[in-house]
């Protein structure tokens, strides 16, 4: 989720800070090349040259923004909410759609940034592309470990095809679909009944 709406700028905070919070905004919502460097320096209410002090490159901005969206809202949200939610693996991996559920109709619905950031950059040499692949690739990690633990057979397969349903929600969700994570919650309870998963316990 978005880090906050745009609200009056703290100046208590360093520019670097101020920078990152109005880039992780901007960056979650409209993706890095929509935004320049005008936009996030009056957003931060800094001169250009204190951005540029920080951050050699908006690039470089792009990949503080991109580990800052991991700490967030993969870990900060995703993997600490289902867990709150559940006590058993199946049932935190059946938790992340009923967490998007509540998330899809919120105002402030802003979708995958890495999968954004990841079709904004088609050079797969790019060091943004390569980070999103790897923020995705964390993602398909926490799901692994959910997987093996709730005795998937092949739990990279089974974590490959849940971060698709995932995806999937969430696309569905831009384009309107107020029901898309329950839909995904459905093929979910399919995957785990084929593989024997325990949802309580």
């Amino acid at each position: 989720m978005a880090a906050r709406d745009t609200q009056a700028v703290d100046r208590s905070r360093s520019g670097r800070d101020r920078i990152l919070d109005a880039a992780y905004g901007l960056f979650s919502r409209a993706g890095v090349r929509a935004i320049g460097v005008d936009t996030i320096t009056a957003e931060a209410d800094v001169a250009k040259m204190t951005l540029y002090r920080n951050f050699a490159s908006k690039n470089d901005l792009a990949l503080a923004f991109l580990a800052l969206r991991e700490e967030r809202w993969t870990r900060g949200w995703v993997q600490a909410e289902v867990r709150r939610r559940a006590a058993t693996p199946a049932g935190q991996l059946l938790a992340i759609f009923d967490i998007f559920s509540e998330w899809f109709p919120r105002e402030d619905f802003e979708g995958c940034a890495f999968i954004t950031s990841l079709l904004e950059f088609d050079d797969r040499a790019d060091p943004v592309r390569g980070a999103c692949v790897t923020h995705l690739e964390n993602i398909r990690a926490f799901l692994c470990e959910l997987a093996t633990a709730a005795g998937v057979e092949d739990p990279e397969r089974f974590a490959a095809q849940w971060h698709i349903l995932m995806n999937g929600s969430i696309v569905a969700a831009h384009e309107g679909d107020a029901d898309a994570a329950m839909k995904a919650r459905e093929m979910g309870l399919l995957l785990l009944a084929r593989e024997g998963a325990a949802l309580s316990g």
